[in-house]
C-alpha cells in the first residue's frame, strides 16, 4: 500500500464508519410494534388514557360482567359490542389524540394517545 495515500485510507475508513452508524439507526428507528392492553372492569377502563406509538396495538379486555364498546367521539373506531369475557384489538395508523366512551355507560371514558 506504499502507492495509496493514507489521507484516502482514512477518509474510506471514516465514511465507512458512517454508513454504518446511519444504518445502525435506521434499524433502531424501526422498532417492533407494542402490544398494550386496557382493562375493562367494574364499567371503567383502566388506564383510563393510553399512549401508544403508529403501528402498535390496543387490547380492550373486557373483565367487566356487563356489555361494553369502545367508542371514538371522533368516529375514528368503534369496538361495536364487547361482551363479558371477549376482547377488540385496534391499530392506529396515524397520530393524534381521542377520546373514547362506552355506547351503553355514558360515563366509561377514556383517552387515546397516538404518537
Amino acid at each position: 500500500m506504499s502507492g495509496f495515500p493514507k489521507w484516502l485510507a482514512a477518509s474510506a475508513g471514516v465514511l465507512l464508519l458512517w454508513l454504518g452508524s446511519s444504518a445502525l439507526g435506521a434499524a433502531a428507528a424501526q422498532r417492533a410494534p407494542v402490544k398494550h392492553t386496557v382493562t375493562i372492569d367494574a364499567t371503567s377502563y383502566s388506564p383510563k388514557t393510553v399512549t401508544v406509538a403508529v403501528g402498535d396495538s390496543i387490547v380492550w379486555v373486557n373483565k367487566d360482567i356487563l356489555v361494553h364498546t369502545v367508542t371514538a367521539r371522533d368516529g375514528r373506531y368503534d369496538s361495536h359490542d364487547i361482551p363479558a369475557g371477549g376482547s377488540w384489538t385496534y391499530t392506529p395508523k396515524a397520530t393524534g389524540l381521542s377520546a373514547y366512551a362506552c355506547n351503553y355507560h355514558t360515563t366509561m371514558r377514556g383517552t387515546l394517545r397516538v404518537r
